[in-house]
């Protein structure tokens, strides 16, 4: 055999390993625009990660949506500007209720472009409405200045794949920051091996 050959096989052979390791963890969220396919990180936000599954578990998207977009030029009155959509994984009536906070200086997960996060209020208040980030928003971590108590967000996971239909929603039309017309989350389901 040719090294090049053995070396081919060596890649084919971490790319598929890869490549499971990550399906075992890979969501999609289907939409009417299309699907977007994000990893979970359990091990690095145990929290998050097990407040998100007890919604999928749930499997009542009833007022599932994706209903706010964050865009450079629909926030004038914030000095420090971000990217996001924020959508909920479920209606109010079905909320588990609020979880602790998971502060990315601790889980060592940062709001990157296509990372998924826990929108909340106050420290402790996340429960049922999320956020995807474009592109980097550092502002968001841990002692970032969006958010006043510089708490920053609880990172959960990552897009692999779909952010294009991100980037879709992100330009629908908007009365300030809510979308004129929501973008239905049809189901939350983990990707099959």
């Amino acid at each position: 055999m040719s090294k090049l050959f053995i070396i081919i096989i060596v890649i084919g052979s971490i790319w598929t390993t890869n490549a499971y390791a990550q399906k075992g963890n890979t969501y999609v969220i289907e939409t009417e625009l299309g699907d977007i396919k994000f990893k979970v990180y359990p091990k690095k936000a145990p929290i998050s990660v097990a407040n998100f599954l007890k919604y999928v578990e749930l499997a009542n998207f009833d007022s599932a949506n994706f209903h706010r977009v964050v865009r450079m030029d629909n926030q004038p009155n914030d000095k420090i500007r971000i990217e996001v959509i924020q959508g909920t994984f479920t209606g109010r009536g079905n909320s588990f209720g609020p979880i602790a906070h998971e502060t990315t200086n601790n889980i060592g997960l940062l709001h990157k472009d296509g990372a998924v996060s826990m929108a909340r209020g106050n420290p402790g208040t996340a429960s049922t409405h999320f956020f995807i980030c474009i592109n980097d928003q550092p502002d968001l971590d841990y002692g970032g200045m969006r958010n006043p108590d510089g708490q920053g967000f609880a990172v959960f996971g990552q897009v692999v794949e779909g952010m294009d239909i991100v980037r879709k929603i992100q330009s629908g039309e908007t009365d300030k920051q809510t979308l004129k017309k929501k973008i239905q989350i049809n189901q939350i389901s983990k990707v099959k091996k």
